[in-house]
């Protein structure tokens, strides 16, 4: 079995860390945390040292529960408890800066009634989703100059909606929730956007999910300890193929890599898990073909404690070529740590 080595731990939070964004075209790493704030390091992805350069005091009243970075990585939008959602942009850039200038806020977007759980920018750039505890999903145009308008709300969950993932190539937005289940919106042409289909299965709250890198499936981690992965069979429908009994209490994140590149056809990637038990778990996933196409997933690491006695908030794949077997949580202790999967002999 492979090994999950610690590359650098990332302190600085005064309270607990919620979730974590890796820069997509800069090596910048992101932070944010019930202090209010966001913690921004650089890193050489050759020797993988990381560096604190800045910190942003969003201004946000409570708690920053998420953060995304715009496909170009000049952008980043900051979802917090105040209902509100923060774009930041770096003032001057310079190319040897790396996030160490002053951060601005460009907008404050309003219009939840209550705490913005989740935000994430379309593949494209131009699109912006909020979710929020108001049980609404929100779709914001990106225009020049930091402008956004409101193209559609979406009520159609009864509860708490707990996050928010854009396919990676496709209008297609994912949203999970405190109702158990999953919904899938899209854009009408003659209309507004709208809930096309909803993935029943999980017994309990949808904390995260996360696209494959193809975007042929979607994974689900619920607080009924399992993740779920859902296969698209035809344009808008998916069902799932696959339920792992991942974990011992509640699954908070779940973040999908097209691992480290191996030999053979079939091969969908690395699924990492983690929650409420403090342990990494690193799943292989794998296509097999037959008369029904199903998913074989194999356990090749596992790491408990991984954030001590603290339950583990967010896990996030490094997107960068090269470094697909790095990662980044956060956690209750406050602290953001970098990992890497180590081949075992």
């Amino acid at each position: 079995m492979n090994s999950v080595s610690l590359v650098a731990e990332l302190p600085g939070h005064d309270d607990r860390a919620w979730a974590v964004a890796w820069n997509p075209s800069r090596p910048i790493l992101a932070s944010c945390s019930a202090d209010k704030s966001v913690r921004l390091y650089s890193y050489s992805s050759s020797a993988l040292k990381f560096d604190h350069v800045t910190t942003i005091p969003t201004g946000h009243a409570k708690t920053v529960r998420s953060i995304a970075w715009s496909p170009s990585g000049k952008t980043l939008a900051t979802g917090s408890f105040d209902s509100n959602i923060g774009i930041w942009e770096q003032e001057n850039v310079g190319e040897d800066e790396l996030g160490a200038g002053e951060w601005e806020c460009m907008t404050i977007l309003e219009g939840h009634e209550t705490e913005c759980k989740g935000v994430a920018y379309s593949s494209t750039g131009t699109l912006l989703a909020s979710c929020s505890r108001d049980k609404t999903v929100w779709v914001w145009e990106v225009h020049p100059d930091a402008d956004f308008e409101c193209l559609g709300v979406m009520m159609e969950h009864s509860q708490d909606v707990k996050c928010v993932a854009w396919h990676p190539s496709e209008e297609i937005l994912a949203s999970g929730s405190y109702d158990d289940t999953i919904k899938l919106h899209i854009d009408d042409p003659t209309e507004d956007w709208y809930c096309f289909t909803t993935l029943i299965g999980h017994t309990s709250t949808v904390w995260s999910l996360a696209w494959s890198p193809k975007g042929s499936y979607l994974a689900s981690a619920s607080d009924d300890k399992t993740v779920r992965i859902w296969r698209r069979t035809e344009q808008y429908k998916w069902e799932t193929v696959l339920t792992i009994n991942a974990h011992d209490r509640t699954i908070y994140a779940v973040s999908w890599s097209k691992g480290r590149p191996k030999s053979g056809a079939g091969g969908l990637g690395w699924l990492a898990t983690a929650g409420g038990d403090g342990s990494i778990k690193i799943w292989e996933l794998t296509e097999e073909t037959g008369s029904e196409p199903s998913i074989a997933h194999c356990l090749i690491a596992v790491l408990p404690s991984a954030h001590g006695v603290h339950d583990v908030n967010a896990i996030s794949w490094c997107p960068r070529e090269g470094m697909e077997d790095v990662f980044a949580t956060t956690g209750d202790d406050g602290v953001t740590k970098v990992w890497r999967v180590v081949p075992g002999e």
